[in-house]
């Protein structure tokens, strides 16, 4: 049945192909050769479609956007909500989750049900949210939109179940957040204020219960008025009206004074015994003038007033108050405690920020103990316990977007030694100072999961730094980093002309990175045009770096004809060693238009002192030729068993021996295929031809040094940008008197918009190599775009976009694997070039390596992506390496150092499957896999016709092999191999935007990642083992914990502290005293957080236990339900019977004519 099933697969999918490679276009399925399959090739292919699920992981780094902030200061878990609609709940390190609103509206405001595991949240679209958080994944439980009016500030007091909801009007709302439904009970603006007073006193921007009397409920309102309104009696009890508009207030605990911040400047005491005027005004930062008034001052935004067992003195919190003459000054936290004031100064500005108490309770004293500062790009948590105030250590993975991401790496199941030693590493470069303390959001609880291995993310950044983090079991934590910057000189300011402007910028942006982890060598490509490669020592070292120049241009002239061809020899000479002239040093006063055989940036040229960890060995830098800069770098490959680097651009190739530090080959792409050219190539003016490639995707170098504006960072823009039409948070607020959390730009628009994917150039090239595209909004992923063969009329460059050695055969006729670099072009070409290394250790540093191009070419539709390699068995052949050695450790007689190498041939893995092997390949539209040496296509599948594949790789999954794809269009593909059957087709991000589309990449396992926002890291599955297994991989938010006792409060403070204890809300918010709320006012809408959510969150055995416990409970409440029923109906039957025969003896005595 299992055969029938594989011949039906075969007859549904098939699409024949030409005996010359070519397919017969028309069918999107893999199919086998119409040439006769060696019979050792009957591979068992073991991936079916049920190994596939996508389903979002973890998500790391600091929120984007950030809005609100609310903690629970029993569970110890904090929340922040973003601007575009997010929710991210952090504990101890591991206990990171993040939650999303479907409607993608800002969040204003969030409130924890303290102790009870769960959060209200407050959205820019007027709907209050109850999420539940009792679960590993939180879900909504209930949802209620506002239809009239606009929420502005919501007060939930501790160990209550009724919300309090201010609004624009100036009304005050109650909800009952048990049922999620207004009560009847409604504070109108009107009744709040005096009937003389004829102007409105604004939005509510403040709501409090009173600490002496949970009855009485303190309402501040935008233009300066407070009213404390009596609950009971549903009146006020005091009016304040103060000419400053109000941004927040905050009590004393023992209730009888509070304070204000106002848009001046200027902090108010209030006394409840006299509210006719504040008992002390202060202008914290504000000087006083000649004429004896105070200088004007930037707004308080917020202010928090807490008390101290331990000091007479409160603290007084504040941010914000500056004066105005303090231009460019930083934005800055101020703690007041007695007369000591202390200014800290922020890098960003400050969004909101919480002071963090022992107790829950408001009428206790509240012994603060940190402060925790969300700023717009940071999170910041500062000690209150010592005199000095240091800040902890952040032990989240927040400093992700430090420099903004211009390339991200993804390795799974890393050598299990590679981890502990960048650990060690990068401890000694740590930086000092931080608290002593705890971290203080310790809640939640988070295990290692019991399938785990090491993970290693790799993020390049813009200004040219390197970090390494460890990704092993869902968590993100810093490693190691390295500047790459340290390799090259500092230019002077000035010195360079018109070029200056390349140094003002980011020259040393990177652009692409390589990493072996066996052999711990690192390459990296920068963005003008450069390759650093790096070795790994636990021993600092003094030496020189290597620096080497290639001269990689490809003239007009240069590019040939069919009919020039057989003139043309392949070779500059028979060794394959392209000359190399010695090019000048780059001189100060060289002008652009003369510049010749200089490269971008200057290496250093003295001995330097280099730590250990990675340590630069070669630079090779790509030269200016007449006048014109170098093309940006598109491909890279090294291998370190063979000691080989190899790296394209648009104009050709180079391959550099890094253990000789020399240049194997540098030729145009043209000179690689020698007489095999496919194409008709039509030759052009130099000068024309340069003025046509600014106009191509590769836009190289040039744009830096022309006179336009758009400089390096704008070209990443996508990138690192917030939003095109992003206003600084503190900016909103100043502008206008409402409290910190309301802002009216969130309620008009409450998405942040980023960058869809339309805006990607439509080009040859793969928009993942390139990050740095100016004019890539210009252009759409929607476009069409035209085959290979079409393509070379527009453009004679021809792009390298993919390399890489394997163990393969360069010709047909060879019969044992040999060294070689496969070269992937932008129209769809393979070339396969042969290297003769030596063998022996001795002869590898001396004698050199030849490679050369033999012509083998191999045809595919759209831009080449990747390679892979598979023997005959149907495994995946890893690369050769060399095994890691520390060159600069103390030389050991006993145990001299020697290259050890680590080869898998395809011949040495394969006995009975005879020889060969299987080389996979995909473009942009293809897939296909070659029979080696034959060069035989058995299989071809045309990923999409609509769109084009961004990012594939050859990934290991449930010890299997399959081709993972993510398409411009957002779907997610997985393809089977070696027969290239589809398991996987998912439409995952419908709106991909170019961010997501230029840092997409897969590893195995199942697992890939993408930076989902300028400071976030999304890493997502699409392995069905791993979503199921995910519910115990991440952390509980919720810890039972008792809630702690209020302290005893003695017989003089109970008697004369007013009877707040006594204070019945339900009895005056119920419907049964305040009557229902009118139904066009809010809509309930119930969650999927319930019953169902559980369902589908649960998964596993913990799952299954969780649906019977469910089950129970439903059968027990529908068997409960049916005894009540019973009862009702023999209590009606009694009462029936009782009826009936008090009837019959009322009538038994009667007479006819009695009735």
């Amino acid at each position: 049945m299992k055969k029938f099933r594989k011949v039906l697969d075969g007859l549904t999918t098939s699409s024949p192909i030409n005996p010359g490679g070519s397919p017969v276009y028309g069918s999107a399925a893999g199919t086998p050769s119409a040439a006769p399959t060696p019979r050792e090739l009957d591979i068992q292919e073991t991936l079916m479609s049920e190994h596939f699920q996508i389903c979002k992981t973890v998500r790391h780094g600091f929120p984007c956007q950030p809005t609100a902030l609310a903690f629970d200061p029993v569970q110890k878990i904090l929340a922040i909500g973003s601007r575009s609609g997010g929710v991210r709940l952090l504990g101890r390190p591991g206990v990171d989750c993040h939650c999303q609103h479907e409607s993608g509206a800002a969040v204003l405001q969030l409130q924890f049900l303290i102790n009870e595991g769960a959060l209200v949240t407050a959205c820019a679209d007027d709907t209050l949210h109850l999420w539940n958080l009792r679960q590993r994944r939180p879900a909504i439980l209930h949802s209620l939109k506002f239809n009239r009016e606009r929420i502005t500030f919501c007060h939930l007091p501790f160990q209550s179940k009724w919300l309090y909801v201010g609004t624009e009007r100036g009304n005050t709302h109650i909800v009952n957040i048990e049922s999620f439904v207004l009560s009847g009970y409604v504070i109108m603006w009107n009744k709040a204020i005096e009937l003389s007073t004829k102007t409105h006193p604004g939005p509510v921007v403040h709501l409090s219960d009173s600490p002496k009397d949970e009855g009485k409920l303190l309402i501040g309102f935008e233009s300066g008025t407070i009213v404390m309104w009596d609950l009971r009696s549903k009146r006020t009890e005091f009016r304040i009206y103060y000419d400053e508009a109000i941004h927040s207030v905050s009590w004393h605990h023992e209730g009888r004074q509070f304070m204000c911040s106002h848009s001046d400047g200027s902090l108010s005491m209030w006394h409840l015994r006299n509210t006719a005027k504040p008992f002390q005004v202060t202008f914290p930062h504000g000087k006083s003038q000649r004429d004896g008034r105070k200088e004007s001052c930037k707004p308080i935004l917020k202010v928090e007033y807490k008390t101290s067992r331990n000091s007479s003195e409160a603290f007084v919190v504040f941010s914000g108050g500056l004066s105005y003459d303090k231009a460019g000054r930083r934005p800055t936290l101020t703690i007041m405690h007695g007369k000591a004031i202390t200014v800290l100064e922020m890098d960003y500005p400050i969004v909101d920020f919480m002071v963090l108490c022992e107790t829950p309770y408001l009428n206790e004293v509240q012994e603060p103990y940190a402060v925790v500062v969300l700023l717009e790009k940071d999170f910041v948590v500062v000690d209150l316990t010592q005199s000095n105030f240091p800040i902890f250590e952040n032990p989240y993975p927040m400093d992700i977007h430090e420099s903004p991401v211009t390339c991200t790496a993804y390795f799974a199941d890393c050598p299990p030694d590679i981890i502990p030693v960048l650990y060690s590493i990068g401890a000694k470069h740590k930086k000092t100072g931080y608290s002593h303390k705890e971290w203080p959001v310790s809640g939640g609880t988070w295990t290692v999961g019991s399938q785990t291995y090491p993970e290693i993310i790799i993020t390049g950044h813009a200004d040219g730094s390197i970090k390494f983090w460890d990704a092993t079991a869902i968590t993100l934590q810093m490693l190691y980093k390295l500047k790459t910057s340290k390799v090259f000189e500092k230019p002077k300011s000035g010195e360079m002309g018109r070029s200056a402007e390349l140094v003002e910028e980011d020259p040393f942006a990177v652009q692409m990175i390589s990493w072996c982890p066996q052999s711990r060598i690192f390459c990296v490509v920068g963005i003008s045009a450069h390759v650093i490669l790096y070795r790994f020592s636990k021993h600092d070292a003094n030496t020189t770096i290597t620096s080497l120049e290639v001269r990689l241009q490809c003239d007009t002239e240069d590019v040939i004809s069919p009919s020039d061809t057989e003139n043309t020899p392949c070779f500059s000479d028979p060794s394959g060693h392209s000359p190399q002239p010695q090019p000048p040093s780059p001189r100060s006063n060289t002008p652009d238009s003369v510049r010749d055989s200089i490269p971008c940036l200057k290496v250093k040229d003295r001995m330097i002192r280099m730590p250990p960890g990675y340590q630069a060995e070669l630079v090779v830098q790509l030269l200016w030729v007449d006048g014109e800069p170098p093309q940006q770098i598109t491909s890279l490959d090294l291998n370190s068993a063979y000691g080989l680097l190899a790296f394209g651009n648009c104009n050709g190739l180079a391959v550099v021996d890094y253990l000789q530090k020399s240049i194997l080959l540098c030729m145009s792409t043209v000179e690689l295929y020698g007489s095999a050219d496919p194409f008709q190539r039509l030759t052009r003016s130099p000068r024309k031809n340069r003025q046509s490639t600014s106009d191509t995707c590769m836009r190289g170098l040039s744009n830096f040094y022309s006179d336009s504006k758009k400089r390096i960072r704008t070209s990443y823009q996508s990138l690192t940008e917030l939003s095109d039409n992003q206003v600084s948070l503190d900016l909103e607020r100043s502008k206008s008197p409402t409290s910190a959390p309301y802002s009216p730009s969130l309620h008009n628009d409450p998405r942040g918009t980023g960058e869809p994917v339309s805006n990607l150039r439509s080009c040859h090239y793969s928009p993942v190599f390139y990050l740095l595209d100016n004019e890539s909004r210009e252009n759409s992923f929607s476009r069409s775009r035209s085959s290979s063969v079409s393509s070379i009329d527009r453009e004679t460059k021809e792009a390298v976009t993919t390399l890489q050695f394997a163990e393969s055969y360069g010709r047909k006729s060879d019969t044992l694997p040999t060294p070689c670099l496969w070269v992937g072009t932008s129209l769809g070409m393979v070339l396969i070039i042969p290297v003769s290394i030596p063998m022996d250790e001795e002869e590898r540093q001396e004698e050199p390596v030849t490679v050369a191009p033999t012509g083998t070419v191999l045809m595919l539709k759209g831009s080449v992506l990747r390679f892979g390699f598979l023997d005959c068995g149907g495994a995946l052949i890893q690369n050769p390496y060399e095994v890691w050695r520390d060159l600069h450790a103390p030389e050991d007689p006993d145990r001299p150092r020697k290259r050890k190498l680590v080869n898998f041939s395809p011949s040495s893995s394969q006995e009975a499957c005879g020889d060969g092997h299987l080389a996979v390949v995909c473009s942009e539209r293809q897939a296909k896999v070659f029979l080696m040496p034959s060069q035989a296509c058995l299989y071809v599948h045309n990923i999409t016709d609509s769109s084009f594949v961004l990012r594939a790789d050859v990934v290991s999954v449930c010890n299997s092999v399959c081709l993972a794809c993510f398409c411009a269009n957002g779907h997610i593909m997985t393809l089977s191999l070696p027969s290239l059957r589809p398991l996987l087709d998912i439409s995952y991000l419908p709106l991909t935007d170019m961010r997501i589309a230029r840092t997409f990449c897969f590893t195995n396992g199942g697992q890939a990642l993408y930076l989902c926002s300028p400071t976030e890291i999304q890493r997502i599955t699409y392995s069905q083992e791993m979503c199921d297994n995910l519910q115990e991989m991440l952390g509980e938010l919720f810890t039972p914990i008792e809630t702690p006792e209020a302290q005893n409060r003695g017989f003089l403070k109970g008697f004369f502290g007013g009877n707040a204890q006594t204070f019945d809300r339900e009895e005056l918010f119920g419907e049964a005293s305040a009557g229902k709320a009118s139904r066009s006012l809010a809509q309930h809408i119930p969650g999927q957080g319930g019953m169902e959510g559980m369902k589908a969150a649960a998964g596993g055995v913990v799952g299954e236990l969780a649906r019977a416990r469910i089950a129970l409970d439903e059968r027990g409440q529908r068997l409960g339900e049916l005894e009540d029923r019973t009862a009702h109906m023999m209590t009606s039957a009694e009462t029936f019977s009782k009826h009936a025969h008090e009837l019959m003896l009322k009538c038994k005595d009667k007479k006819w004519y009695q009735f």
